[in-house]
């Protein structure tokens, strides 16, 4: 199996040891190369690229940076997804302006990745104004209603992403976020677009009261990438909570070794991606290794 890493690493991103005075700098000069270049040398492959650094360091996706990581990706044979922005985008909005912008926000990032290989392109097809509403005190009609508003603005944003950029569907992998997983699955079939499973939002009840194992059952077919972090699980009748997830594994309550067997069985080749700080992906590693060494390379 192919573990892998985000590339949004706030440790590396602000070092701890710059002094105020020195930040500017070290933004303005930051190294995405060099980044990607040092958690590769730490055993990672693939390596996830974060769109939002856009939002601080635009730098980072130009045409120079995307040109090292391409030669740092012919020279390894290191492989990428990108997660395209989620911070500030709204894709569901049911203002036509914001949907305008929350696709141009993701369709850059997209196009500046075209000269890398990457394998698939992450993507929540709805945002923090879609989850509030979810998350939301209603009636369980009006609830649904207003649900399967922002799931037709995402459709509308989604083919307007595949439009203004050509990119291969299958390659648009849609993540299990805080939306209805059956609402966010028409979607995915509709446009015949593939998915990325998510370990702790499932497991944080992001999705609704669903099953993990039963969910990466329905999900196999068009998955083509796996975010991989633990969570204590949802309990219903009690509140989501964000931030209980993206723990190391062993933290929480992801059953591990049933998640490996079942997507060995199936065959499943994609990466699978520590949505973790390094030294929490280098301890989940050695958890894998405890549990089921077999799927280490």
């Amino acid at each position: 199996m192919r573990f892998g890493i985000m590339a949004m690493q706030i440790g590396a991103l602000i070092p701890s040891g710059v002094a105020p005075s020195e930040i500017p700098a070290h933004v303005a000069g930051f190294d995405h190369a060099a980044l990607v270049r040092r958690l590769y040398d730490h055993g990672f492959n693939p390596v996830e690229l974060g769109g939002d650094l856009v939002m601080f360091m635009p730098h980072t996706y130009a045409p120079p940076a995307i040109e090292k990581l391409a030669q740092l990706q012919a020279e390894t044979g290191l492989r990428y997804t990108v997660h395209l922005p989620l911070w500030s985008v709204e894709p569901a909005a049911l203002l036509e302006p914001v949907r305008a912008g929350s696709v141009a926000s993701m369709a850059h990032v997209l196009k500046a990745t075209l000269p890398l290989d990457v394998e698939a392109y992450v993507v929540h097809s709805t945002g923090q104004l879609a989850a509030e509403f979810y998350r939301m005190a209603l009636p369980e009609m009006a609830r649904y209603v207003i649900l399967k508003q922002f799931q037709a603005r995402a459709l509308e944003s989604l083919k307007a992403l595949l439009g203004e950029t050509g990119v291969d569907p299958r390659k648009l992998a849609v993540e299990t976020i805080e939306f209805p997983l059956e609402l966010m699955m028409e979607l995915v079939e509709g446009l015949g677009l593939s998915y990325c499973l998510d370990t702790g939002h499932i497991l944080s009840g992001f999705s609704g009261p669903v099953d993990l194992s039963e969910t990466v059952d329905k999900l196999l077919p068009r998955l083509v990438t796996l975010h991989l972090h633990d969570s204590p699980k949802w309990l219903p009748g009690t509140d989501i909570v964000y931030g209980k997830d993206h723990q190391a594994l062993g933290a929480g309550d992801l059953d591990l070794g049933r998640l490996l067997d079942q997507l060995h069985a199936a065959r499943y080749s994609g990466p699978l991606v520590f949505e973790l700080t390094v030294p929490e992906a280098l301890a989940s590693l050695e958890t894998i290794r405890q549990v089921r060494p077999q799927y280490l390379a």
